[in-house]
């Protein structure tokens, strides 16, 4: 058989399309490149945002605003003066976008103004916290993303 141009060409791009499917097909079955949704109930999630919404503009509208800063044993959350700590009720949730085995959520229970979140329950890098509580009937989330 003699090679010309277009055999060259029809070669080339049976090689090209080869290529491409194994690259598909490796992608779709093999476990090391499996990725997972953010959250698994992502639709459950979609119908309470606007919940999220109102939550966040009560606590924007907060005269004081929560403050965060990593120190020596941990991560310190400084709430508002202005409320009462033993009326807050709710949880923090700690979300590690690298690593979902790493995240992991604590109850607020209150007894000053300051929530420190130990250090031996994270790791250097990237966090982000999701803090949703409740005070006298009205509902606050405070998000942030963080490096630890």
């Amino acid at each position: 058989m003699k090679w010309n141009w277009g055999t060259g060409i029809v070669v080339g791009m049976l090689a090209f399309m080869s290529f491409i499917l194994y690259l598909v097909i490796t992608m779709s079955t093999n476990e090391k490149y499996s990725h997972d949704l953010v959250t698994e109930e992502y639709y459950e999630k979609e119908m309470l945002y606007q919940r999220e919404i109102d939550a966040e503009t009560n606590t924007y509208n907060l005269k004081e605003k929560i403050k965060n800063t990593k120190t020596n044993n941990g991560w310190l959350l400084e709430f508002p003066k202005e409320l009462e700590p033993s009326k807050i009720k709710g949880k923090v949730f700690l979300y590690r976008p690298s690593n979902e085995k790493l995240d992991f959520n604590m109850p607020l229970n209150l007894t000053s103004s300051n929530l420190l979140i130990p250090d031996n329950k994270m790791l250097d890098g990237r966090w982000n916290i999701t803090i949703d509580w409740e005070y006298d009937g009205t509902k606050y989330m405070y998000k942030k993303q963080i490096l630890y």
